[in-house]
């Protein structure tokens, strides 16, 4: 047997001296060696290696360059400016101590030696043996998929972790063309200052008391602050795009826009090109964006566009494993304490507008329950955000009653929970029918559940607004519960008990509604109309479907009544059609379902003098409630699904006259 030793093909500086193997070739640099020794590795090139990478510049140049076109300017890199961008690495290199223990069984090609190191950056966090801070969320999964292979390397009394945090790897650069395209579409383009200011003042008012998506550790650094560097552009549009419902109608014209949808339509292109054009490899951002701009909608794409954002931003979600962080993954977890906040916020987020869309547009639930273990939300997880912003901040951008605003949300999450119950138990169309004793337990659950009822002395309008808001929730969700009993009783409900069952299910649902009509009474009396928000028109849906039921009863005064009642709600959802484009798409619906029931209706018109009044918001004039709407049949159909809150032609064909 020969006892010579081969030299390595290659190997660093220190390896060389001492004529050990070196494992520059597997582990990369720098090699097990200098990482024990805690030395600098230096791999010098080789006359080999010299002549081969000449010879594959040559061959490059030849190859990649177009006719007539300078090589040189190929070589070029383009990318967007770093403050842009500032979060993102500058380097794709990455040191691994934590491969000292580690021997390679064979050598990789040159060309693959890349995803093995991930895997092994993978493997290393999962078992601890790489305690370096990453910036990059990971989620390895649970059985049976391959993250079930570090059960094995682990004794089975220690959980392993399944949230870990790779070193970030660098944005894509972007090609020259690329650039001038979103130099083009004016995504570098800012707003003035004070329209900055007012976007953002907007925004932690009336966005993010019921979207908490935004880390607002970071608002001192937000544009516009003291040295102008914008936080992440892809965010800053789709926080301005929202915001946008909510400022002045001089802040759209300071800025030269004819209108408010104008400015939205603008800075919805914006972000939504950065998000899909800029190369941005930051999950938690790209998350952000998504649940945001989850708020456009617009007759082109029949409406449809928050569904589409809604599926980007859980699919996000899933892939980081932010459905999957129980208590015991948090007390384990490498993931920081104020990360695992924000990553709460962003799942409970996801979770809520999953509900409410579903509800709304008829589409099937992208969330199962049985997957979930995430750790309920708190209002610590909103208000430890804003502990020790500088009191300027707080005072120019922060709403005064936050912790208020806070508990809301965490009780409209728990609400959002018991409509997913409702909506799994009767609006599946494949599922088994309800039993009468579920529909008992969900229905004991509803009774416990503690709503706000009352507002606080010297509560803000901001607040009151939030309290009717988060009522209306609540009714719309018991019409959405009790709905399905119109018209079938639940199995194994006594026959003798029935007649009573179909009296309580109708008395309810017509509370609900009364309910829903009486909220719209105080938000016009105490004019807080104008800080309804995208998700406020929906709300209205359900108690005007119970409404349109009632213009079927064979007795004419309740005919009437529930016209007027309806009519009230048609009005209410006018004055908000200036801001929000479903609004227009509800009224065209149900317009035609009132003429359904009276063939001869005219739609009642907004008396000047009252409109004069209306939100300082409105910007078209209120002579005819349905002036340029135009609704299609294509949007009326893809709304009219059978599960959905406008689903009322089954229900009207079988009331009896």
């Amino acid at each position: 047997m020969s006892t010579r030793r081969y030299r390595s093909a290659a190997a660093c500086q220190n390896c060389r001296q001492r004529k050990v193997r070196c494992s520059v070739t597997v582990t990369g640099i720098p090699c097990i060696g200098c990482t024990q020794d805690g030395r600098e590795c230096h791999v010098p090139p080789t006359k080999t290696q010299s002549i081969r990478e000449r010879h594959t510049r040559r061959t490059a140049s030849v190859v990649n360059s177009p006719p007539h076109t300078d090589s040189n300017a190929l070589t070029q890199q383009s990318s967007l400016p770093l403050n842009a961008f500032p979060n993102a690495p500058l380097s794709n290199n990455v040191d691994r101590p934590e491969l000292a223990g580690l021997r390679s069984v064979s050598n990789p090609p040159e060309g693959r030696q890349d995803e093995e190191q991930t895997g092994v950056e993978i493997a290393t966090k999962v078992l601890g043996k790489n305690n370096k801070p990453g910036q990059a969320p990971f989620y390895t999964g649970d059985s049976p998929g391959f993250g079930a292979v570090f059960d094995i390397c682990s004794p089975s009394q220690q959980p392993l972790s399944r949230h870990i945090m790779l070193t970030s790897k660098t944005s894509a650069s972007l090609s020259p063309e690329d650039k001038a395209y979103l130099q083009y579409k004016g995504v570098f383009n800012m707003p003035r200052k004070e329209t900055c200011d007012e976007l953002l003042r907007a925004y932690f008012h009336h966005v993010h008391p019921i979207m908490p998506v935004i880390d607002a550790t970071t608002l001192p650094y937000l544009y516009p602050s003291g040295d102008g560097q914008a936080y992440n552009l892809i965010l800053l549009w789709s926080i301005f795009y929202v915001a946008a419902n909510h400022v002045p109608a001089d802040t759209w014209k300071s800025e030269g826009f004819s209108s408010r949808k104008e400015m939205k339509e603008s800075m919805y292109s914006r972000a939504k090109c950065l998000h899909h054009n800029a190369g941005e490899t930051d999950h938690i951002v790209l998350l952000q964006s998504a649940l945001l701009l989850g708020f456009y909608h617009s007759e082109a794409d029949t409406y449809t566009q928050p569904w589409f954002w809604l599926g980007i931003a859980i699919s996000l979600c899933q892939s980081m494993g932010l459905h999957r962080f129980s208590a015991a993954v948090c007390a384990n977890s490498p993931i920081s304490a104020s990360q695992q906040r924000l990553w709460r916020r962003l799942w409970w987020t996801c979770f809520f507008r999953d509900r409410w869309l579903s509800l709304t547009m008829g589409r099937p639930l992208r969330i199962n329950m049985n997957d979930c273990n995430t750790v309920p939300p708190s209002t610590d997880d909103i208000l430890s955000d804003f502990v020790g912003l500088p009191e300027s901040i707080s005072a120019a951008y922060v709403p005064s009653d936050l912790p208020q605003l806070a508990n809301y949300w965490v009780t409209m999450i728990q609400l959002t929970q018991l409509l997913g119950d409702a909506l799994t138990l009767s609006y599946q169309p494949f599922g088994t029918d309800p039993s009468f004793q579920q529909v008992e337990a969900l229905e004991r659950k509803i009774l416990r559940f503690q709503l706000p009822e009352y507002q606080e002395a010297g509560q803000s309008p901001l607040a009151t607004f939030y309290l009717y808001h988060l009522q209306l929730h609540y009714q719309a969700f018991l019409i959405t519960f009790y709905r399905p009993f119109i018209t079938k009783t639940p199995e194994g409900l006594p026959a003798s008990r029935q007649d009573a069952w179909q009296t309580h299910v109708r008395n309810q649902i017509n509370i609900a509604a009364l309910q829903t009509n009486s909220i719209l009474d105080n938000l016009a009396n105490e004019k807080l109309l104008g800080f309804s928000g995208p998700m406020t028109p929906p709300l209205l849906v359900p108690a005007m479907h119970v409404h349109l039921l009632n213009c079927k009863s064979p007795d004419p005064v309740s005919r009437r009544l529930g016209l007027n009642k309806i009519e009230v709600c048609m009005i209410v959802l006018e004055q908000m059609q200036h801001n929000h484009p479903c609004s227009s798409v509800f009224r065209g619906i149900f317009l035609e379902a009132i003429r359904y029931i009276f063939p001869n209706y005219v739609a009642q018109k907004v008396l000047p003098e009252l409109a004069s009044e209306s939100s300082p918001m409105q910007e078209f004039p209120a002579d005819d409630p349905m002036a340029g709407i135009t609704i299609g049949e294509d949007a009326i159909d893809a709304l009219m699904d059978e599960v959905s809150i406008f689903n009322f032609w089954e229900s009207l064909n079988n009331v009896q006259n």
